[in-house]
């Protein structure tokens, strides 16, 4: 055993190439441990700055990094074994070098943008935005690190780019639909009827919640009672669609009905109403604001009220409208009056007895 051990210790020495492959791995080991902490302590330092930007390049370049080290290490200790023992492998190794390099490029500058993206996101930009421009970024590097790949292995480009225009014709037809989702997807990005967030709603179809997620095929929405609704981007450039998000404000549209007999006091509580309405705090009075009599009802005296609120959430609008209509109850009792409800009077008609004569 110890011969064995002794003849392979002369062999590796009468070896120099695989000294130099020992070498090579060795500090491939240095330099990657080295990388790991300096990165380390980089990324604690651009934690403590107020830049997104370097805090993403640092994040995104870690594992990247790594693995470039070993790649650049391993290739040239395998160029050097192939050259030392005269192997054909040596024409291999080149191009499978730059593939990996390539790769790796791709996988950090696709990081990177997911980071900045995150970043941005949480630093209040628009979600449709950066999702939009971090998908059309991460494309064009996987198209140009694909390119590039089939370059280094001999494929002609200007052939891939040939076929992809005519093979481009037959997969129109083939893909017909997922195009037009392709499309209708860059409609929604470029035109922006909604955003991630966003409550819509079609009159045409029966869609109706908050908006989840948009892909380049379909739009996830979550409807009010929880459930996942996945619409095909094409639609939306077939329906009529609301985005009731977008309203500057939400309207009160009551009427409310008095009794016949407090007709005399119709004037001044519609009078005290207007004036509630006009002062009132959580009432857009630069919007339309109407409080009238309207009709002459079977049971009652009809009056209308109509006024824009300033918020446009939904719990807080119908607290909003809550109070208006307290306070009309409280105006309504302050001048001894009451609200109507359906009656019927029966007028029955009396005759006298008869006399007979």
């Amino acid at each position: 055993m110890i011969e064995e051990t002794i003849d392979l210790i002369r062999e590796f020495i009468l070896r120099p190439e695989l000294l130099w492959v020992f070498l090579v791995v060795l500090l491939t080991l240095i330099c990657n441990y080295v990388a790991k902490r300096l990165l380390e302590k980089l990324e604690e330092q651009t934690q403590r700055s107020n830049s997104l930007w370097d805090d993403a390049l640092v994040r995104s370049a870690r594992k990247p990094a790594a693995w470039l080290i070993w790649v650049i290490g391993f290739s040239w200790a395998a160029e050097m074994l192939a050259v030392g023992t005269g192997s054909t492998l040596e024409q291999l190794i080149e191009p499978a070098r730059f593939i990996g390099v390539v790769g790796l490029l791709a996988y950090f500058l696709s990081r990177f943008i997911a980071e900045a993206e995150a970043s941005f996101i949480a630093g209040g930009a628009d979600i449709t935005t950066a999702n939009a421009l971090g998908k059309l970024l991460r494309v064009s590097v996987f198209i140009t690190a694909a390119l590039s790949v089939l370059q280094t292995l001999g494929v002609s480009i200007s052939g891939v780019l040939a076929f992809g225009g005519i093979g481009g014709i037959a997969v129109g037809f083939a893909a017909r639909d997922l195009l037009a989702n392709f499309f209708g997807g860059l409609m929604i990005y470029m035109d922006r009827p909604f955003a991630v967030g966003d409550w819509v709603r079609s009159p045409d179809r029966n869609i109706e919640g908050t908006v989840e997620q948009i892909g380049w095929r379909l739009t996830q929405i979550r409807t009010f009672d929880q459930r996942p609704l996945y619409v095909p981007n094409s639609v939306f450039a077939t329906i009529a669609l609301e985005n009731p998000s977008r309203m500057r404000n939400r309207r009160i549209n009551e009427t409310i009905g008095l009794r016949y007999d407090d007709a005399g006091k119709v004037q001044v509580i519609i009078d005290d109403v207007r004036t509630m309405l006009s002062e009132h705090p959580d009432i857009d009075s630069g919007r339309t604001l109407i409080v009238n009599l309207d009709s002459f009802a079977d049971s009652s005296l009809e009056f209308f009220i109509y006024a824009f609120t300033k918020t446009v959430n939904w719990v807080e609008f119908h607290q909003v409208k809550e109070r208006v209509m307290l306070e009309i109850i409280q105006i309504v009792d302050g001048h001894g009056a009451e609200f109507a409800f359906p009656t019927r009077t029966l007028h029955v008609a009396h005759s006298g007895p008869q006399v007979e004569s």
